[in-house]
């Protein structure tokens, strides 16, 4: 371990050397539950998406993670759970990286992470999670193992999601939408929809109704969370968090129009723990 840093909030953040001398960030988050903790693993050192808001892909990317490393982060988050006094009930593949380009590895991980004589953590306790990568959605389905699918779609319009996802100019909406109907069908997990709300970009009421519109129909979870600080974005631009006035208009709106959604608290926001904001970085330990 590199470093180990503590949140006022309690989320602990590791940075962890690898054998080759890169370093890759975990994250233990306790739940509400005051037995209980979910762990933030990553799937790659650094990342190649370039998702504009994010700080991870700054760095750019260095290379994927091997499973072993996967399984490593939650040997380690597992063991900072024990030493809080909680359990490592859930992990979501959202740390660094993109999991669907480095599939192999992480499903080798999962398997050993979830499987009851191993790990023993459960299929249905492991989200992972993808900036919509169809074809990686596919593989996902057709590996089985029922765990949890989550997208990070961040605006109802492919003109929007492209111009801060380069990935949306693969793969829009409908199609990584569909993709998600189909693992849904097959495992009959409910997807979750991760959208960050960045002011004046991607929060406005007509976006939240055209999101609610577009999952109308599918029994699918939002997941809200306001956009973290990271600084200037890769294409020079200062996002800003939405205001909790428009936040909170921004989820009425939804639940008006019929869509199941709630908002995500940020966890570890002062030592760049939270979503968005990892990086590797090394700073003053806590």
């Amino acid at each position: 371990m590199a470093m180990r840093q503590v949140a006022a909030d309690g989320t602990c953040k590791l940075l962890l050397r690898l054998g080759d001398g890169r370093t890759v960030e975990s994250v233990l988050m306790p739940d509400f539950h005051p037995q209980r903790a979910a762990g933030c693993i990553s799937s790659q050192v650094g990342c190649a998406m370039g998702c504009d808001f994010c700080a991870t892909t700054q760095t750019g990317f260095e290379r994927n993670l091997t499973s072993g490393e996967i399984v490593e982060q939650f040997i380690q988050l597992r063991r900072e759970a024990l030493a809080a006094g909680r359990t490592l009930r859930t992990i979501v593949f959202m740390g660094m990286g993109e999991p669907m380009l480095n599939l192999r590895n992480v499903l080798a991980a999962v398997k050993r992470m979830a499987d009851p004589v191993l790990g023993a953590l459960g299929w249905r306790q492991v989200t992972i999670s993808t900036v919509g990568i169809v074809p990686g959605i596919d593989e996902l389905r057709e590996a089985d193992l029922g765990v949890n699918l989550a997208i990070s779609l961040h605006a109802p319009d492919d003109a929007t999601r492209a111009d801060l996802l380069p990935m949306g100019r693969r793969f829009d909406v409908r199609e990584v939408l569909a993709a998600a109907d189909r693992y849904q069908a097959s495992s009959g997990r409910i997807t979750t929809i991760q959208y960050c709300l960045l002011a004046g970009v991607n929060d406005s009421l007509a976006q939240a109704r055209d999101l609610a519109r577009l999952l109308s129909g599918r029994d699918m979870h939002i997941n809200l969370l306001r956009y973290n600080p990271t600084g200037l974005s890769l294409r020079g631009r200062a996002y800003t968090p939405s205001s909790m006035e428009q936040t909170e208009a921004f989820l009425a709106e939804l639940r008006a129009h019929g869509a199941v959604a709630h908002l995500r608290r940020a966890r570890g926001p002062d030592i760049d723990a939270a979503c968005g904001q990892l990086r590797k970085r090394a700073t003053s330990s806590i």
